[in-house]
């Protein structure tokens, strides 16, 4: 019964973490409004939103997808557990020393959102966020012999698959949702006076993720 609250809480850590993704504007959100607005369609919005969501999925899974590959090594469980944990703290700290944006995401241009939400989200670290949800999932089975390391490799691989939808699913969701408010109500005036800037609470956020990973680690 314990195992299962505490899955049911790991996934409602990933939903969690996405309404959080997707309500932050440094995910991509404003760039679906200004998309709108200059075509003076809402059609467009619902396009930049999902080419957004397209390119963070494939950030998602290109962060969890390594990490189900090794967690086949059952008797190294808590080592990468820790060494997932320590990356993602270092991350939180680097971003709360180092406060600019990246650069390189200046660079790209507005048509193809998707590769900017795909370097967006490594840049910031959203899918390490995701990493230590992950491997709370991924509990260290024990197997003997190739034939259940394949089987343990494909059972990790399909968790990592549906964190990332999943995580996915929210962000884009909420982003959507204030991207269509901004759109109908408050308009271009909004994002240029109102921008809200979550730089501090996400560079903590990472912190404190990897903190609980490694004081939940058992």
């Amino acid at each position: 019964m314990a195992e299962l609250s505490t899955a049911a809480a790991l996934w409602w850590a990933v939903v969690a973490s996405g309404i959080y993704h997707g309500v932050n504007p440094g995910m991509g959100w404003p760039l679906a409004v200004s998309s709108a607005l200059m075509e003076r369609r809402r059609t467009s919005l619902f396009k930049a939103l999902l080419a957004l969501a397209f390119g963070h999925l494939l950030a998602m899974a290109a962060i969890l997808l390594p990490f189900s590959a090794l967690l086949w090594l059952t008797e190294w469980h808590a080592e990468i557990r820790i060494g997932a944990a320590c990356l993602v703290i270092a991350l939180g700290v680097y971003l709360l020393i180092n406060r600019r944006h990246p650069r390189f995401l200046a660079r790209v241009p507005p048509s193809r959102l998707a590769l900017w939400s795909f370097l967006a989200a490594m840049a910031h670290g959203a899918g390490l966020m995701l990493v230590p949800v992950y491997l709370g999932l991924c509990g260290p089975d024990q197997g003997a012999g190739h034939a259940a390391a394949y089987t343990l490799m494909g059972r990790n691989a399909g968790i990592a698959v549906t964190v990332a939808l999943a995580h996915t699913l929210a962000m884009t969701a909420a982003g959507g949702v204030l991207a269509l408010g901004v759109y109908h109500w408050l308009g271009l005036r909004f994002l240029s006076k109102s921008w809200f800037n979550l730089d501090l609470v996400w560079a903590l956020s990472l912190v404190l993720v990897g903190v609980i990973s490694l004081l939940t680690l058992h």
